[in-house]
């Protein structure tokens, strides 16, 4: 396989590592901790009940700064992988190729091995014996999934006290026998001060950051 990479013609190289760098914003969104942090921020957004506050374009470029933060090893891990083999072969595919391993390694840290083994067994009749011989395109299917359910599991964490907060809201205007006040419109200050008490985008994001293995 390397050898016929090695000898491929330059234009469909080209072809090919054009091809690649178009899918460059799919491997950012949906490969690396950003999928985790865009969720949580969009549930707690909800969990809250402000509409439009922070702006979705704010918490985008947050989740993405933390991206960049967290990911900045396997990044840099990414760059000398592909660098050397390129600087000996001068073939781009090859650097792509070796530079893809660490991303890998990361996904497979934090991908469970239920739904790792799943994707595996669809695609070999034989199972791999190293983690080595797993592709990268076997793994990302499998850490979509379960940052998925890492963010969701996350986000319901981060639902409780803003229920909760809510539900006394409405129950109290129910006794007091205001049925036409919505409960969302009195508890949103509360829910706005208790989060600003306890320094909540603060513990979020560190919480967050500290979640990656």
């Amino acid at each position: 396989m390397d050898i016929l990479i090695k000898d491929m013609n330059p234009v469909i190289q080209l072809l090919i590592v054009m091809t690649t760098f178009s899918l460059l914003p799919f491997v950012f969104t949906c490969m690396t901790s950003f999928l985790r942090f865009s969720i949580v921020f969009g549930l707690l957004k909800t969990a809250m009940g402000t509409q439009q506050v922070p702006p979705a374009m704010v918490l985008v470029g947050l989740a993405m700064v933390l991206t960049i933060y967290t990911m900045s090893p396997t990044f840099q891990a990414m760059y000398q992988a592909g660098e050397i083999p390129y600087k000996q072969t001068g073939n781009m595919i090859v650097a792509i190729q070796k530079g893809s391993e660490p991303l890998k390694e990361f996904m497979l840290k934090q991908t469970r091995q239920e739904d790792l083994a799943f994707f595996v067994e669809k695609t070999r009749a034989q199972l791999p014996e190293t983690p080595e011989e797993i592709t990268l395109w076997e793994v990302a299917p499998a850490f979509i999934i379960s940052e998925l359910k890492t963010a969701f599991e996350i986000g319901f964490i981060i639902f409780i006290p803003f229920i909760v907060l809510d539900i006394v809201v409405a129950n109290i205007l129910l006794a007091l026998g205001m049925f036409m006040l919505s409960p969302t419109i009195i508890s949103l200050p509360f829910k706005l001060l208790i989060f600003i008490a306890v320094d909540g985008w603060s513990l979020i994001v560190k919480g967050l950051v500290g979640s990656f293995n």
